[in-house]
């Protein structure tokens, strides 16, 4: 392969990356894909219109979700990896909105978690519960319960909103 040739190709992979990770993102954003389903979507897209061949566009897709996986990977690595992974000077506009649209979505996912869980943690005064301990709610009193038993208002502020603590 010629040099030319070569840089042709570089440039061609280029562009089919910036393709694959605009139209992930508008898939994306339509609400009805997950990244490797709309990675897929946008990979057939673009090589059944006949400009980039299916290897191609697999090869690039693997590429993107690499990075994509390896910005999510070190967002646990705290705010300056983050911002470093996803600085303009390294990463396409696009890729960061898809980058930025992950940890979005992911972070409302933990939140809604998060929620569900401490709503099975809640109990009430009057509900039965098996032993353990139960915080109030309201002025973080612990009370122990040794026994299955009926729970109480709190001892010191009559409050009757507990979280199990075990």
């Amino acid at each position: 392969m010629t040099e030319k040739n070569q840089q042709n190709n570089e440039q061609e992979e280029v562009g089919l990356y910036g393709k694959i990770i605009s139209r992930t993102e508008e898939i994306m954003d339509s609400g009805r894909k997950n990244l490797d389903e709309a990675l897929k979507k946008a990979g057939d897209e673009l090589s059944s219109a006949g400009n980039f061949t299916r290897e191609q566009t697999e090869k690039i897709s693997t590429f993107v979700k690499r990075d994509i996986q390896h910005t999510v990977n070190n967002a646990s690595k705290g705010k300056e990896a983050v911002k470093g992974a996803v600085d303009p000077k390294r990463i396409a506009v696009g890729a960061q909105s898809i980058f930025s649209k992950i940890l979005t979505n992911t972070a409302e996912t933990l939140g809604k978690w998060a929620k569900k869980s401490e709503q099975h943690l809640e109990f009430k005064t009057g509900e039965v519960t098996s032993p353990g301990a139960l915080t109030c709610k309201n002025c973080s009193e612990v009370i122990h319960m040794t026994k299955t038993a009926k729970i109480p208002p709190c001892p010191k502020c009559h409050k009757t909103l507990y979280r199990k603590t075990y």
